[in-house]
């Protein structure tokens, strides 16, 4: 698809999204004046469902955000990206699959990331690494998850030495309809670390989604942001949208 059709395609789908409340408020995303962000980049979103969000994966094109986008955070994240940003040459992937954990990014990793050749790479990985051990028999610990992003990353980052890389902590909203409170906690903190820690290391921008549901569950409750306490409303994919692109614009601080 060309730069021009996509464009035309994201401003038709910018209107349906603007009809039904998705699109962010240019104030809520202008970025600070010192980020230099490039005309052109390839931005990658990697993850599970919560990055899936129902895309159609037949769908392989950058900027298609009538199908290949999905309907939840990245998909808003790029749409607004170019509001702000309308003479840019940015191309947006979304190659998240539900149910993935750490081992299954790296098994696809060469069609769905080195092959794509991403200047940002946004990974949203690891509450299926801990779930499924309390659901499918899993068998990988905190340990694994660790070891095995780390040296994903690391073999990225050998790939593409100027990469900025954005890891979003994996969270839990307690309360929600799928949580049992007693079963995940504290053991899924370890995890939430583990992320934090692996951003440390690589020089990534960390995203605190713990920290950014925590306060908007305190005042308007679990339902309306995260129903089942792991994939987000759309209110609650908004909320994901608005914390990430700020953590675009501090990754080119």
């Amino acid at each position: 698809m060309s730069t021009s059709a996509s464009r035309r395609s994201f401003f038709k789908q910018t209107a349906v999204l603007s009809a039904a409340g998705m699109v962010l408020p240019a104030c809520e995303s202008t970025p600070p004046k010192q980020a230099q962000i490039p005309d052109r980049l390839r931005i990658l979103f990697q993850g599970d469902s919560i990055t899936d969000a129902n895309r159609d994966r037949s769908s392989i094109q950058s900027n298609d955000f009538l199908k290949g986008m999905g309907n939840g955070y990245a998909l808003l994240a790029a749409s607004n990206l170019l509001i702000d940003y309308p003479t840019t040459d940015w191309h947006t992937y979304n190659r998240g699959v539900s149910g993935d954990k750490v081992f299954q990014l790296s098994d696809r990793w060469e069609k769905d990331c080195l092959d794509l050749q991403p200047d940002v790479l946004s990974v949203h990985i690891g509450v299926n690494d801990f779930w499924h051990t309390l659901t499918d028999s899993y068998e990988g610990t905190v340990e694994t998850y660790e070891k095995d992003f780390l040296k994903l990353l690391e073999r990225t980052q050998s790939n593409f030495p100027k990469i900025k890389l954005i890891i979003g902590e994996p969270f839990v909203v307690l309360g929600g309809t799928a949580i049992d409170t007693e079963a995940w906690i504290p053991t899924f903190r370890a995890y939430q670390k583990a992320a934090a820690d692996i951003a440390t290391q690589m020089g990534a921008t960390f995203i605190p989604y713990q920290q950014v549901f925590d306060t908007a569950v305190a005042d308007q409750g679990v339902a309306y942001w995260c129903p089942d306490g792991v994939h987000p409303s759309l209110a609650g994919s908004a909320l994901m949208a608005k914390a990430w692109i700020e953590a675009l614009h501090k990754a080119y601080v």
